[in-house]
């Protein structure tokens, strides 16, 4: 199980975030990574964290974690994909508009 992310607790939910986000793409543990990508997912759900998701580019890291062997972390990039926003959301329709899909 992943430990939670070592972060200064003045630095806030943006610093949280980044730190889930800098250990989900440095950790070789799959069972850290599939932790880390469910904890970003449940933060999908509050839209007073959008603004920090699409900052960090969070959707990015779930449309490529569509892509991986491990199939918890495809599930979890699908359920934050039908549930983390709403489906009319900028957080959702800039970066696939970038990947060469219409909204």
């Amino acid at each position: 199980m992943a430990q939670k992310p070592k972060v200064d607790p003045h630095v806030g939910r943006l610093g949280y975030l980044q730190a889930l986000v800098t250990e989900f793409q440095e950790t070789e543990s799959q069972d850290a990574k599939e932790q880390v990508l469910a904890n970003l997912a449940n933060f999908a759900y509050d839209p007073s964290n959008y603004q920090y998701l699409r900052q960090l580019q969070v959707l990015d890291l779930f449309l490529d974690s569509l892509s991986e062997e491990n199939e918890t972390l495809v599930k979890f990039a699908i359920g934050w994909k039908r549930t983390g926003a709403p489906p009319n959301s900028e957080i959702v329709r800039l970066p696939v508009q970038g990947r060469g899909k219409d909204p």
